[in-house]
């Protein structure tokens, strides 16, 4: 059990069994309290870009730092409560913001619409730097387009990827890219 969110999907020796097996980026979103004594673990296990969450460590530099010092890209996630001033005085330790478009720890949730202004406003802070804004949760083909003309240029989706079973995974895929891309 964790203690930021009650279940951990991945763990590094996951990560480490399927790394060899893909030369894809693997983009490791860490839900977990204390995040910091697991950021080695998984830099070791092959992640490329690991992201922690803001509400999750009480040094965000620190830990933004230790990432980068492991070789890694550095992200951050905000919960769907959590203002984006909280990553104003990072920005330029950020190769990815994470924004949580439902409580995290549990699939199936409702879009929270209020995240389409909050990812416009990260956008505009982050003004030209190379920063990737991803927004994960209760992406569908009708919420894809909102966030990506807000801004978003990274999409997570599992729940509407998922539904139908193994035969509608493509399908439920192209709906999103063809949504998104308007």
């Amino acid at each position: 059990m964790g203690i930021f969110v009650p279940n951990i999907t991945f763990g590094p020796a996951v990560i480490q069994a399927l790394r060899q097996h893909s030369d894809k980026v693997f983009d490791c979103h860490l839900m977990i309290e204390p995040v910091d004594l697991f950021l080695e673990s998984f830099a070791k296990a092959g992640c490329d870009i690991i992201t922690v969450h803001a509400e999750a460590t009480k040094h965000l530099d620190r830990s933004l730092q230790a990432i980068r010092s492991l070789g890694r890209k550095a992200g951050v996630s905000l919960n769907p409560h959590t203002p984006e001033s909280v990553i104003e005085y990072v920005l330029d330790r950020l190769d990815l913001v994470l924004v949580m478009s439902v409580n995290p720890g549990f699939g199936g949730q409702a879009f929270i619409p209020a995240i389409v202004e909050k990812v416009r406003r990260i956008k505009a802070m982050i003004g030209n730097r190379p920063i990737n804004i991803e927004v994960d949760g209760g992406v569908t083909p009708e919420t894809a387009p909102l966030v990506v003309n807000a801004g978003a240029n990274v999409l997570v989706a599992g729940s509407a990827i998922f539904k139908g079973g193994k035969d509608a995974y493509a399908r439920n895929i192209a709906a999103i890219r063809i949504a998104e891309a308007g």
